[in-house]
């Protein structure tokens, strides 16, 4: 008889990431033998930079192979230093950047070091579904602000003003937004930087992974930036993933006040200690080397958002609007909800629509309810310009075959 393993109370209602649920999922049904077109992944089919291999492999054969400094290699800090003031006008000092296992370390160690029973973070919605999980982990109670699509899904300084309470200790800003794909301008942030100087006590989690898939060719704003006097009290994440296609390297940076910088390597060395050597090896070559592949790759991305937002708006019951970066598009499937799937299923709701779409047109996609947005998916157009077409074509044949 197997023994069931005494679990904490914390973990009553925590669930696997969405995301890693469904990859799983698309897994299994390739080994079934059948031909899954993955529009959920936060994957790009792009490689990683050639010289940022090469520098991995330089550092393997001089037997970079043991452990480094849990905070990260000094050099690396150093590369992370730079590509702050470069792409931000940001100063750090090296106590003032961690190295961490890819940025979900970064934002959880965060959370682990400074949140106490009842106090609550701010969570703009839609939104990239592991903060809320994150903040309960810690303790924290999330505060889920939903953001309107007539304001192209951002945060209003109004909505904010009115979510912050005494127990506030963090809102978060995930810019650009993961699942919408919306950008924060420059007065985007302004105004909501000019509500948070009015609470001194509420800090800044600013999520910047996506920060240069941006289409308008700059690399998305952050609020220490738009507003230095924020900056003390500001936590800036970002990590390589996204903008080198380094998914698998899991390489994340976090910089901030030097007190909660220390507060996070003390947790990193109690739990998954430094960031691998040679994946920082690689980071420093994709950090310093020539960054003309950032521009050349978003405009290949925004190419294929302008055709799948095409194909998507070319279904019944679908609507998109092309997002200004990241390379996801948000749909609307008002229009299919309260349909009949051909063999008679409701489709009530998101859930039940992403479930028709895996089971009957082999597409694996996120449903709103998954990142507070219903009724919705979520499509990843990061994926070749043959595999576009095709999801096209399947998403227009299961919208037509409802009921």
């Amino acid at each position: 008889m197997t023994a069931t393993p005494i679990l904490s109370p914390r973990m009553s209602g925590i669930k696997a990431s969405p995301a890693s649920v469904l990859r799983r999922r698309a897994r299994e049904l390739r080994a079934a033998g059948r031909e899954i077109i993955e529009l959920s992944s936060g994957n790009l089919d792009f490689p990683t930079p050639d010289h940022v291999i090469a520098a991995a492999h330089e550092a393997a054969q001089r037997g970079e192979t043991r452990y480094t400094d849990v905070d990260g290699t000094p050099e690396l800090k150093r590369a992370v230093q730079a590509a702050l003031l470069r792409d931000h006008q940001l100063d750090y000092e090296l106590n003032e950047i961690v190295i961490t296992n890819g940025s979900t370390q970064a934002l959880f160690n965060a959370l682990l070091a400074t949140l106490a029973p009842e106090d609550e973070v701010i969570v703009p919605a839609p939104y990239w579904a592991p903060y809320l999980d994150q903040v309960r982990l810690a303790g924290g109670t999330p505060v889920i602000v939903p953001c309107r699509q007539n304001n192209g899904f951002k945060l209003r300084a109004e909505d904010l003003q009115a979510a912050i309470s005494p127990r506030t200790r963090w809102v978060v800003v995930n810019n650009p937004v993961n699942a919408s794909g919306a950008l924060y301008s420059p007065e985007d942030l302004a105004e909501i930087a000019a509500i948070l100087l009015r609470h001194p006590d509420v800090w800044v989690l600013a999520d910047g992974l996506y920060e240069h898939i941006v289409f308008n060719g700059a690399p998305a704003p952050t609020l220490a930036e738009i507003e230095p006097r924020l900056k003390p009290r500001t936590l800036t994440v970002s990590g390589l993933a996204k903008s080198y296609a380094m998914m698998g390297w899991r390489i994340g940076y976090a910089a901030g006040p030097a007190a909660l910088i220390r507060e996070m390597i003390t947790i990193q060395s109690q739990t998954t200690s430094g960031a691998s050597s040679i994946s920082q090896a690689a980071a420093i070559a994709a950090l310093d080397g020539a960054q003309d592949v950032l521009a050349e790759r978003a405009a290949i991305l925004r190419a294929r958002r302008d055709r799948f937002a095409e194909l998507v708006n070319g279904c019944s019951g679908l609507s998109c609007t092309p997002p200004e970066a990241t390379f996801y598009l948000l749909v609307s499937c008002s229009g299919v909800i309260g349909k009949h799937a051909p063999d008679g299923k409701l489709i009530a709701t998101d859930r039940d629509f992403s479930s028709y779409l895996l089971e009957q047109a082999d597409l694996v996609v996120f449903p709103g309810e998954d990142f507070g947005l219903s009724p919705s998916i979520r499509v990843s157009f990061a994926n070749p310009s043959s595999t576009i077409e095709e999801a096209g074509r399947r998403l227009k044949r299961a919208c037509e075959a409802l009921q």
